[in-house]
């Protein structure tokens, strides 16, 4: 191929990107243009509802295990004059991407397949499904397991009786958020470990001789997104860990299938 063709093709990759991402640009400002426009039934329904004794999480700790949890003694300000039209951008730019995140990486995906073997493409098949269901199960498990702890434990916490808890809305709602979408990648995890057994950075091997320095990493992790408290910490190391195991048995799997193929050869 000359030099002329390979710069063609090149150009072309660049084109299709370019393409590809004013796509996934043009789905997160349709998804994040409606969040803007439901934006105070999104506010009280989801974000302000964290507070509530009668959140879903609450009640299912109270009626199910006896733990009971009372509405968090908090109330939201807004300190600036552009305060509430730049939080209502950002809900809408983040809740577009949540929204449109099966497209975007659909859209990353057909940019990438092209470019990998038939057998690589095989085993990769279901991957836009399989990375969706993670994405949004951890979306969720943000949302109704660690924002509402978090909400509660600190909402309640004081230093003093004499010092209410009257937060910024933009501080509010951004802490929540990072925390959602902090939660979905986390639980790409088993995605992550395909792609690098694949490519053979990671083994099974290596994934159990570092399980112990695993649980620990997933430890800081969870102390960092989660409120300080060892239960909420246990909540949240107990999936992920789940999710390594599993990123294991994918890697097994990897390295089953390349002996298969190193035999027949």
């Amino acid at each position: 191929m000359s030099d002329s063709n390979e710069n063609m093709s090149f150009l072309g990759h660049l084109e299709e990107l370019r393409w590809r991402l004013v796509k996934a640009v043009i789905a997160v400002v349709i998804v994040g243009t409606a969040v803007f426009l439901l934006r105070e039934e999104i506010i009280n329904t989801i974000f302000l509802r964290l507070k509530d004794a009668d959140f879903p999480t609450f009640k299912f700790a109270c009626d199910t295990f006896g733990i009971c949890f009372d509405e968090v003694a908090i109330e939201y300000f807004n300190p600036s004059l552009a305060g509430q039209f730049g939080t209502s951008i950002k809900m809408g730019v983040i809740g577009g991407f949540i929204g449109a995140f099966p497209f975007i990486f659909y859209q990353l995906w057909s940019f990438i397949k092209p470019g990998l073997k038939k057998t690589e493409v095989k085993s990769f098949r279901g991957v836009t499904i399989f990375v969706t269901i993670l994405f949004f199960i951890g979306v969720l498990f943000g949302y109704y397991v660690i924002a509402p702890l978090a909400v509660n434990f600190l909402g309640n916490f004081r230093i003093s009786e004499a010092i209410e808890n009257k937060l910024i809305i933009g501080d509010y709602i951004s802490t929540i958020l990072s925390t959602i979408i902090l939660t979905g990648v986390i639980f790409l995890l088993p995605v992550f470990i395909q792609i690098f057994a694949k490519i053979g950075v990671i083994t099974s091997a290596f994934l159990k001789k570092y399980r112990k320095h695993s649980i620990v990493a997933v430890l800081i992790l969870a102390a960092v997104i989660t409120p300080p408290d060892i239960f909420t910490q246990i909540i949240v190391t107990i999936p992920i860990m789940l999710l390594y195991e599993f990123g294991i048995m994918i890697a097994k799997r990897i390295e089953k299938k390349r002996r298969a193929e190193e035999l027949k050869q």
